[in-house]
C-alpha cells in the first residue's frame, strides 16, 4: 500500500510540473480549434450561398427555356415559304369578227375591276420579311442570354462539386487516421483484442454513417452494441483516444468510466493515460 501510494504521490508530482506545459498547449490547441472552426463556418456559408446561386440560375434558365420555346413557335408560323412561279397565260387575241360580236362595254369594265382587284389581292406582305428580321434578332438575345446563364451556372456547380470533394478528401484522411489508430489503441487495452471503423455506404459517406466493430481477445467479430459493459467501455475508450490523437483536445473530464471495469481493465487504462500524459 506504501509503495502504491509512493507511486501515486509521484505520478502527481510529474502531473503538476508538466501542468504549465499542458495548459500553453491547451491555450495553442485551443486556438487551432478556433480558426478550423470560424474556416469551416465559412465554407459552409460559402456552399450555401452556391447552392442558392444554382437554384436560382436553374430557374432562370428554366424560363428563358420556356421564352425561347414560345418565340420559336412564333417564328414557324411567321416564316418565309417560297412560293412557286404561276404560269402566265397568253391573252386571247380577238378576232374582227369576235370584237363586233361584243355589244356591251359594261361586261368588259366589270371583267377588268374584278382582275385589278385579284391582282393587288396577289400583292407580296413586305412587313412579314421586317416583322421575321426582328422575331429573329429578339430569339438569338434570347439564346445568348441563356448562354450566359448557363455558363454562370456551371461555374457555380463546378465551385460546389470542389467544396464538396474538399469535404470528402478531408474527412477519408481523418477516418483512415483515426481508424488505425484505433485498431491500435484497440489492441493495447484488450491486450490482443482487434477494432475496425467501416463505412456503411463507400460511396457516400456522409448519408448513411458508421458501423464500429471489434473483436475481443479470443472471441469473434460483434458490433459495438452486442458487446457487455465492460467491452463497450474499453470500446468507446479506443475510440475516445483515437480521436483525441487526431484532433488533440486539451482537457478531458470523464466521469466513473472504470464502473463496469474490473481492475486489470482500470489499471490498463490507467497506464495508457498516464503513458499519454508523459510521452
Amino acid at each position: 500500500l506504501v509503495e502504491r501510494a509512493f507511486k501515486v504521490t509521484n505520478i502527481k508530482t510529474k502531473a503538476e510540473e508538466s501542468l504549465p506545459k499542458i495548459q500553453e498547449e491547451r491555450r495553442l490547441v485551443l486556438q487551432k480549434i478556433k480558426a478550423i472552426q470560424e474556416e469551416e463556418h465559412l465554407l459552409q456559408k460559402e456552399a450555401l450561398n452556391i447552392r442558392l446561386k444554382i437554384e436560382q440560375l436553374d430557374s432562370h434558365i428554366t424560363e428563358h427555356q420556356l421564352k425561347i420555346k414560345y418565340w420559336q413557335k412564333q417564328i414557324s408560323k411567321i416564316s418565309l415559304h417560297s412560293v412557286e412561279a404561276e404560269k402566265t397565260e397568253s391573252l386571247p387575241v380577238l378576232t374582227q369578227d369576235e370584237l363586233e360580236n361584243i355589244k356591251d362595254p359594261d361586261i368588259i369594265t366589270n371583267q377588268i375591276a374584278i382582275l385589278e382587284t385579284q391582282c393587288h389581292g396577289m400583292k407580296p406582305n413586305l412587313n412579314a420579311i421586317a416583322e421575321y428580321n426582328k422575331k429573329e434578332e429578339l430569339y438569338l438575345k434570347r439564346v445568348a442570354e441563356l448562354d450566359e446563364i448557363t455558363n454562370e451556372r456551371d461555374k457555380f456547380r463546378e465551385a460546389f462539386e470542389d467544396l464538396r470533394k474538399k469535404r470528402l478528401n478531408e474527412f477519408m484522411a481523418g477516418f483512415n487516421v483515426i481508424t488505425n489508430k484505433l485498431k491500435e489503441n484497440y489492441q493495447m487495452l484488450t491486450l490482443g483484442g482487434d477494432a475496425e471503423l467501416e463505412l456503411v455506404d463507400s460511396l457516400d459517406p456522409f448519408s448513411e454513417g458508421i458501423m464500429f466493430s471489434v473483436r475481443p481477445p479470443k472471441k469473434s467479430w460483434k458490433k459495438i452494441f452486442n458487446l457487455s459493459g465492460g467491452e463497450k467501455t474499453l470500446s468507446s475508450l479506443a475510440l475516445v483516444f483515437a480521436l483525441h490523437h487526431y484532433k488533440p483536445t486539451p482537457l478531458y473530464f470523464m466521469d466513473e468510466i472504470d464502473a463496469a471495469l474490473d481492475f486489470k481493465n482500470v489499471s490498463i487504462v490507467a497506464f495508457y493515460i498516464y503513458v499519454s500524459i508523459t510521452a
